[in-house]
């Protein structure tokens, strides 16, 4: 078994508190099903937001879903690049995974599908 690592990014319309933990959910939920991975699979999950996002920890909507209490879950700032785009939550889920590298399905949603819309099918 390898880990390996998950992207997925969304984005908010506003920095607010249930906006931010609603898209986050929604973002690892995707994630997780898209590659078939359990919590237990699960090594740990870095959420990183642009430094325009301050209502919230969206760590907080991870520890609330169903099953993922003990999953490790962090948060920090992107850098705040010019030009870079706003509102938004990125993610980089660590699993232990038998998938090759080449079939992980990492997850783009709302404005952050620009981010990198090779991966977009």
């Amino acid at each position: 078994m390898t880990v390996r690592g998950l992207r997925g990014a969304t984005t908010v319309e506003k920095d607010e508190e249930q906006a931010v933990l609603s898209a986050t959910e929604a973002l690892v939920i995707e994630v997780a099903e898209a590659n078939g991975v359990r919590p237990e699979e699960i090594v740990s999950v870095l959420i990183s937001t642009t430094p325009d996002i301050k209502s919230t920890f969206p760590a907080k909507a991870v520890r609330t879903i169903e099953g993922w209490k003990y999953v490790p879950v962090m948060c920090t700032h992107e850098m705040d690049v010019p030009g870079a785009m706003p509102q938004c939550i990125r993610i980089l889920m660590h699993v232990n995974s038998e998938i090759p590298q080449k079939d992980i399905k990492h997850i783009y949603q709302n404005e952050a599908i620009k981010l990198r819309p090779d991966l977009q099918k």
